[in-house]
C-alpha cells in the first residue's frame, strides 16, 4: 500500500487540527476549565482505575521492489495494530489507540492458568503487589482477546493457540465481554494457560488529575502469534489498521490522526525497533515510572506538562477572560 493510500484510509478530521493545532493531540475543550479548577482547589481528582493495553506487533514483509505488504503496514520496522475509537465515545472519541481496557475484579483469581515469569517477578516489574500484577497482566491478555480476537495463551507453557475464529470461540469471547465468564473460567474451560512470557512491559501512564475519567494504565508489547489474525471485535471502535509506528507518528504530526499523549509517545518509542522481536527484547529495559501530567502556575499562566515529554506542554490562561482575549497558539505552547 502506498503511503498516500494508507493516509487516505486513516485520515480523520482530528480535533487538534480543527482547533488550529499543528498536530493531532487529543485536547478536549473542557480541559482548560477543569485545569483552572484543579489549580484553584475547587476540583477533587477522582481515583484512577487500573487498566492495561497491548501494542500488538508483526513484522512487515518487503515486496519485490522494496515495498511492503499492505496487510502488514507500510515502511520499515514492525507494524502495530491500532483501532480508532468511535467519534460518539465520551472519552477520546475519534482517537487512535491500542486494544485494552480496565481490570476486572476477577482478574486476580489465583486459580488462573499461568505460564512465564512468576507473579512476584511481574509485581517487581510493574510496581504493584502480586495480586495486582496478576490482575494487570490478565487484563492485558483478556482485553486483547475481547477487542482484537487475539489470545496470548496455549495448552502448555511453551505453546500458543492457533486460529481463534469460529462460533464456539465467539460465544466465549462475548461471554467475557458481558462479564458472564471470568478469564480464569474461560482458560480452564479451554484447558489453556496464560502466556505471560509473550508480553513485555513498555510504559505506565496515569490520566491527568483534572480528567473526569481516570486510568492508571500499563502498556505492553506482544508479537501477533502465528496462525492468529486480528479483527475489530470492539464495540468501541469503528476502524482498525496495521500501521508502522513511524507512519502513524507522521500522520499525527501532520494533524491527520488524533491520539492521546501516551499513544503517540509509545509509538515514537516503538519506531526505534526494527522488528517485533527487537521490541520485545528491549522491553525489560524500559522505564516503568508512571507518567502523570502536571498543571502549575508559572508567570501568571497555567503550564500543563507531562514529565519527560516536552512535546505535549501547553500554556493555559488563568481565567476564561484571558482565554477570550489571548491569541491562540497553533502549537499549543509546545517548544519548537
Amino acid at each position: 500500500m502506498a503511503n498516500g493510500q494508507a493516509n487516505d484510509q486513516l485520515s480523520g478530521h482530528a480535533n487538534g487540527q480543527a482547533n488550529g493545532q499543528a498536530n493531532g493531540q487529543w485536547y478536549p475543550r473542557e480541559w482548560p476549565d477543569r485545569i483552572r479548577a484543579l489549580t484553584a482547589g475547587t476540583l477533587t481528582p477522582v481515583t484512577p482505575k487500573r487498566a492495561a493495553t497491548v501494542m500488538l506487533l508483526k513484522d512487515t514483509r518487503s515486496g519485490p521492489h522494496g515495498g511492503t505488504d499492505a496487510e502488514a503496514g507500510t515502511g520499515p520496522g514492525p507494524a502495530v495494530h491500532m483501532l480508532r475509537r468511535r467519534t460518539s465515545m465520551a472519552f477520546a472519541g475519534g482517537a487512535y489507540a491500542y486494544p485494552g481496557g480496565g481490570v476486572d475484579p476477577r482478574d486476580d483469581d489465583r486459580d488462573i492458568g499461568w505460564a512465564g515469569p512468576t507473579r512476584a517477578w511481574w509485581a517487581d516489574r510493574l510496581g504493584v503487589d502480586e495480586a495486582g500484577a496478576q490482575a494487570i497482566v490478565c487484563a492485558a491478555v483478556r482485553e486483547t482477546y475481547e477487542e482484537a480476537g487475539v489470545l496470548l495463551a496455549g495448552p502448555t507453557g511453551d505453546s500458543v493457540v492457533g486460529d481463534t475464529t469460529g462460533e464456539d470461540w465467539e460465544r466465549d469471547r462475548a461471554a467475557l465481554v458481558d462479564r458472564e465468564l471470568s478469564f480464569a473460567e474461560f482458560l480452564d474451560r479451554r484447558g489453556l494457560v496464560l502466556r505471560s512470557d509473550l508480553l513485555g512491559a513498555w510504559a505506565r501512564w496515569i490520566t491527568p488529575e483534572f480528567e473526569s475519567r481516570r486510568y492508571d494504565t500499563w502498556f505492553f508489547v506482544a508479537a501477533l502469534p502465528e496462525g492468529q489474525r486480528t479483527r475489530n471485535a470492539s464495540t468501541e471502535a469503528d476502524r482498525t489498521v496495521w500501521i508502522t509506528p513511524a507512519q502513524a507518528a507522521a500522520g499525527y504530526d501532520r494533524g491527520e490522526l488524533l491520539m492521546m499523549p501516551p499513544t503517540i509517545a509509545t509509538l515514537r518509542g516503538l519506531a526505534a525497533c526494527g522488528t517485533a522481536a527487537e521490541a520485545l527484547a528491549s522491553a525489560p529495559g524500559r522505564d516503568m515510572t508512571p507518567v502523570l501530567a502536571e498543571a502549575r502556575l508559572v508567570g501568571g499562566e497555567i503550564v500543563l506538562s507531562w514529565p519527560g515529554h516536552d512535546e505535549f506542554t501547553r500554556h493555559v490562561p488563568t481565567s476564561t477572560a484571558q482565554a477570550s482575549t489571548t491569541p491562540s497558539d497553533p502549537t499549543g505552547g509546545a517548544p519548537a
